[in-house]
């Protein structure tokens, strides 16, 4: 065994490389070394194809010509109508125009610049049946063939030559002048945060849940309180009034879901179903549901009358933090703090669209009572986005905190409140903040209590009452001294308007 060890020769490495190298390269010489053999059969497929894709609404014109056109010269023989074919074969059309004038049969083109007339008029000699020509250019058609010839050219003019559209530069739609809102009325009663508000359908009081538990309800006008509500055990995070019925719905944290009779004052009915604390709940505008929603990441929706849980809306991973309904597709709108935006087909049951496009938790919607659109809040930005898909229209920046509600007026005002206490008026259609404000905290509260958690346009829309954590409710309306000149429009456009995401 050791001779033959000694016998075997030891090579460098690049020796070893290279002889495999040259080991590949005899193996697969014979491959790239044959000439490709050409094959006339798919050469003539492919021309053929390529034939029909670019001239094929011009080829049977050539064909049909040449079995019916005469064409005569008085000098140079066959010329002139030939270059029409080449024209219409090679596709120059699109530049070059032409008309036949029917009582002189002449052939007209038009150029860019000039005109060109290449065939002139011809006249038959009825006397001898010979046609003469005038000049030495002059070809002799037939007037029914150049005709056809012509309306066939038109025809594929119509069609193929669309005119390119001159770009539009952008431009910034200005901001209505909305007049500020100024605090007029601040009304004291609940001992805890207040989280909750509605509006009764007549517009004559509004109703308020507070953290003390109780459900109260003040006059719209002078602001007393009418009357206070008990029976949840925890806060109370949602209301909603029936336009339909004498019925006020509400929600809590204690995962009840109570359907109270406004004629009796007591509780007539419980929605039991819920895992966790129910955060949010909106009644459909037309059939008889309510939709809840909460902490146990799902929507569920309630037959009003049987107490019935219809279906259970699953597909957000996180609190779902705020509901609402509406007539068309969509019927429901889910907002929950996994950052995501569901548009639900309740006919169907399942999400009709998925948008992701927040990076924050979401904690309040907002739909417009009149446009076919709604707003998302976020403290990464407020959107807005358009139904039924939830297209994306613009963001709305500058409300650096966590947006707790939003209200949307008819009048284009978009109204955000947050964590922090400040409230952001916005102009719908610009996404233009036109007025920001922070109401005083009452006395007795600290500073750091002046968060707001919801807010509501009334029903006549000159009112906006909002929930704050000072124990308040603090009402606004609009500033009649208020003018364009006092309180000008302070905007200005951007140079490049980008939409992001």
């Amino acid at each position: 065994m050791a001779d033959v060890a000694q016998d075997i020769t030891k090579h460098s490495m690049h020796t070893l490389v290279f002889r495999s190298l040259k080991r590949s390269h005899d193996m697969f010489i014979s491959d790239q070394a044959a000439p490709v053999p050409n094959n006339d059969a798919a050469s003539k497929l492919s021309r053929s194809v390529k034939t029909v894709s670019e001239y094929g609404p011009v080829l049977h014109m050539a064909k049909d010509k040449k079995k019916t056109a005469k064409i005569t010269s008085a000098t140079n023989g066959t010329q002139g109508i030939y270059y029409i074919y080449i024209c219409l074969i090679l596709d120059l059309n699109f530049w070059l125009k032409w008309c036949f004038n029917t009582n002189s049969h002449k052939l007209v083109f038009l150029g860019d610049s000039s005109m060109l007339a290449i065939m002139d008029s011809n006249q038959k000699d009825i006397s001898n049946g010979t046609a003469k020509a005038k000049s030495s250019a002059n070809v002799t058609v037939n007037p029914d063939d150049i005709q056809r010839l012509h309306e066939t050219n038109k025809a594929l003019l119509a069609v193929n030559s669309r005119p390119i559209a001159p770009r539009k530069a952008q431009i910034m739609p200005k901001p209505r002048w909305h007049a500020p809102w100024k605090l007029y009325r601040v009304i004291s009663g609940h001992l805890g945060w207040v989280r909750s508000v509605a509006f009764e359908p007549g517009n004559e009081w509004f109703v308020t849940g507070s953290n003390d538990r109780t459900i109260k309800i003040w006059d719209l006008a002078s602001g007393k309180l009418k009357l206070s509500l008990t029976g949840h055990i925890s806060s109370v995070r949602g209301l909603a009034v029936s336009a339909r019925n004498p019925y006020l719905f509400s929600c809590g944290e204690d995962k009840m879901v109570k359907c109270w009779d406004l004629e009796q004052n007591k509780v007539i009915r419980h929605y039991h179903g819920h895992l966790s604390a129910c955060y949010a709940l909106d009644l459909h505008p037309t059939i008889d549901v309510l939709v809840t929603c909460g902490r146990d990441s799902s929507a569920r929706v309630w037959d009003m009358r049987t107490k019935a849980n219809i279906m259970t809306l699953s597909g957000h991973t996180n609190t779902v933090a705020d509901v609402k309904c509406q007539a068309a597709l969509p019927e429901v709108i889910t907002a929950s703090h996994d950052c995501t935006v569901r548009l639900w087909d309740l006919a169907a049951g399942k999400t009709r669209s998925c948008l992701t496009n927040h990076k924050k938790s979401i904690r309040s919607i907002a739909m417009h009572p009149t446009q076919y659109t709604f707003a998302s809040g976020a403290p990464d930005n407020i959107k807005q986005w358009k139904f039924p898909d939830g297209d994306f229209i613009q963001n709305m920046s500058g409300h650096n905190a966590i947006v707790n509600c939003l209200a949307l007026s008819s009048d284009g005002v978009l109204v955000s409140g947050a964590d922090n206490g400040t409230v952001h008026l916005w102009d719908w259609r610009t996404g233009y903040n036109f007025q920001r404000t922070k109401a005083p905290v009452q006395p007795g509260s600290l500073d750091s209590e002046s968060g707001v958690f919801a807010m509501a346009f009334d029903k006549s829309e000159s009112r906006l009452v909002t929930c704050e954590a000072d124990k308040t409710i603090k009402i606004y309306k609009e500033d009649d001294e208020a003018s364009e000149e006092s309180h000008p429009i302070n905007w200005k456009p951007e140079i490049v308007r980008k939409k992001r995401f």
